[in-house]
C-alpha cells in the first residue's frame, strides 16, 4: 500500500528532528512538508530528500496548518500519513503500512507511541494515541485548545506497530512552546461549559490537582521511577507544562493584565508581519 500513501509533515524549526523524520520516510515518492518559515537548518536538511517538496505557509493555527496541507499542496494519492518532525518510523511499522489492505469502509489507521528522551524509550510516556493514517477526502481538521483535531467519519482501525516520538529540541524551545499552549488551553477552559469540558479539563479547574496528579501518575502510576533521570525529566516536564496552566488561569482569577506592547514594538511586528506576507504571495 506504500505507493497509495503521501507522507505530511508540519515543521517550524526543526532542524534537531526533521532528519531522522523524513529518514523512515525513503520508501515514499513524494513527502510534502508545510513549513512556517523555518529560520535554522531545516530547509538545509529536507533539500538533501530529492522526494521531498516544501510548502510555505505562515503559521496561526495547527488546524489552518493541516487543513491547507490536505487541499492546497497537490497531494495525489488517496491516503495521507500525517506525522510531526518528531515522530519516527521503526522498520517494523513501514512493513506494517506496506501490507496493509483496508477495506472500503476503513477511513483511517490510529498510532501508538512510544515516547522517547534523547533517543531511549521511556514506559512512562502518555503520549495519546493518534488517527496518522487516514483518506484525505473524508478528513478535516478543528482546533481544540492549543492542538488539533482530525474530523473523519468512519471505521478507523488501529496499528500493531508502534511510532517513536523523539523530539530533541531544547528546553528553552519547550518552554517558550508550552507557554503559548497554557494561555490557548486556559482561554478554551474559561470559554467552555464545564459540563461540555473532558474530565481532565475539570480537574484543570481546580487549578491546583493536575499539576501534583500528573506528577505521580507519571512516576508512580506509569513506573517513571523505573526510567531512570529520563522518567524523572518527563514527568518534571509534564508537571511543569500543567502548573504553567495552572498560573495562567490563577492570573485571570486575580484580574492581572498582560502589558500592551510599547507602539515602537507594535509598528516593527507589523512590519515584520507585512514582509511575511509578501514573501507568501511571492511563493
Amino acid at each position: 500500500m506504500l505507493n497509495q500513501i503521501t507522507p505530511v509533515v508540519l515543521t517550524y524549526n526543526e532542524s534537531p528532528n526533521i532528519g531522522r523524520c523524513l529518514d523512515g520516510l525513503r520508501w515514499a515518492h513524494d513527502i510534502v512538508v508545510v513549513d512556517s518559515f523555518s529560520n535554522d537548518d531545516t530547509l538545509a536538511i529536507i533539500s538533501r530528500y530529492p522526494q521531498a517538496r516544501v510548502s510555505q505557509r505562515l503559521f496561526d493555527t495547527h488546524a489552518a496548518q493541516w487543513s491547507f496541507a490536505l487541499r492546497e499542496t497537490g497531494i495525489a494519492t488517496e491516503w495521507v500519513l500525517a506525522l510531526d518532525a518528531d515522530y519516527c518510523l521503526p522498520e517494523a511499522f513501514i512493513a506494517e503500512l506496506r501490507e496493509l489492505a483496508p477495506t472500503p469502509t476503513t477511513v483511517g489507521y490510529q498510532a501508538q507511541f512510544n515516547y522517547c528522551i534523547q533517543g531511549r524509550i521511556i514506559k512512562s510516556g502518555v503520549y495519546p494515541p493518534v488517527n496518522v493514517l487516514y483518506r484525505r477526502d473524508l478528513a478535516s481538521y478543528i482546533q481544540d485548545g492549543h492542538t488539533h483535531r482530525l474530523l473523519i467519519e468512519g471505521n478507523v482501525e488501529r496499528l500493531k506497530a508502534r511510532i517513536s516520538h523523539d523530539d530533541r529540541k531544547a528546553l528553552s524551545r519547550w518552554l517558550d512552546s508550552q507557554r503559548q499552549y497554557s494561555i490557548l488551553e486556559r482561554d478554551k477552559i474559561l470559554g467552555t461549559e464545564p459540563h461540555e469540558l473532558s474530565f481532565s479539563d475539570r480537574l484543570r479547574r481546580l487549578r491546583i490537582v493536575t499539576p501534583v496528579a500528573v506528577l505521580m501518575y507519571c512516576l508512580i502510576v506509569k513506573g517513571g521511577v523505573l526510567d531512570g533521570w529520563s522518567g524523572f525529566y518527563y514527568a518534571f516536564q509534564r508537571m511543569l507544562a500543567e502548573l504553567l496552566l495552572s498560573l495562567y488561569l490563577l492570573e485571570h482569577d486575580f484580574g492581572m493584565k498582560q502589558p500592551a506592547p510599547k507602539p515602537e514594538l507594535a509598528e516593527r511586528r507589523s512590519l515584520e508581519q507585512d514582509k511575511i506576507a509578501k514573501a507568501i504571495q511571492r511563493t
